[in-house]
């Protein structure tokens, strides 16, 4: 088991999916975790952020983990602006803004932050311009991040799930296309939240000295069995 005892760990998007088991999975190793939904932490609302961020500067936070997110499919020409602009201000901005704060009191201690990409940010597929658009932008926000805080010992890293099990795939693919899914996945299923969960924990772990900049795809083997 992990042990993070005495650490004090953000996630955002913490209350459902892929989050609450990050969420569920930290609180069980020891950890004192700050969790957001919505209603603690709005991405698309300014005053939200603005009133978060002071509030998180004020502590000392050991692990950040990124991991609020949203997604609207539609084909290109018939997607709209706003839902480009909030999928970028949510998936990206946010990411951005919450791991600059993190990142001002990390300098004096070290620190892990880790952000939550998708496979969607390393191949693409219909109806997804903005969402790819957006986990591409932000793998290339993590390899900067890295770079530039190595020197703090701040490590910096992103996971990218593949198919996952989760409320909002359901409602996405519904059951015809889960199991589409799982015909081209090498291990035949999607993968439980708590499976990208422990990935997680490992990097925000002791364990983890030395990874920095990269990006763990945990996708059952989909992304090298395409071709």
């Amino acid at each position: 088991m992990f042990n993070f005892n005495g650490k004090t760990v953000l996630i955002t998007g913490g209350t459902r999916g892929i989050g609450a088991a990050i969420t569920a999975e930290f609180s069980r190793c020891g950890a004192n975790v700050i969790s957001t939904g919505t209603d603690t932490l709005d991405l698309l609302d300014a005053a939200s952020v603005k009133d978060f961020i002071s509030y998180i500067e004020s502590l000392d936070i050991d692990i950040c983990v990124n991991s609020a997110g949203i997604n609207v499919v539609d084909p290109l020409c018939e997607s709209l602006d706003s839902d480009w602009e909030d999928i970028v201000r949510v998936n990206l901005t946010g990411v951005y803004k919450i791991s600059k704060a993190v990142a001002k009191g990390m300098k004096e201690r070290g620190g892990k932050i880790i952000n939550l990409s998708s496979i969607w940010g390393h191949i693409s597929r219909e109806g997804r311009a903005a969402y790819s658009a957006s986990k591409f932008g932000l793998r290339g926000l993590t390899q900067a991040m890295a770079a530039e805080l190595a020197k703090y010992n701040i490590l910096v890293n992103s996971v990218s799930p593949g198919f996952t099990r989760t409320e909002l795939t359901e409602s996405i693919l519904g059951e015809e296309g889960i199991k589409e899914a799982e015909s081209m996945i090498p291990m035949g299923r999607l993968a439980s939240p708590d499976e990208i969960a422990k990935v997680i924990l490992f990097l925000s772990s002791d364990l983890n000295t030395y990874i920095s900049g990269q990006d763990i795809v945990v996708d059952g083997g989909f992304l090298n069995a395409r071709n």
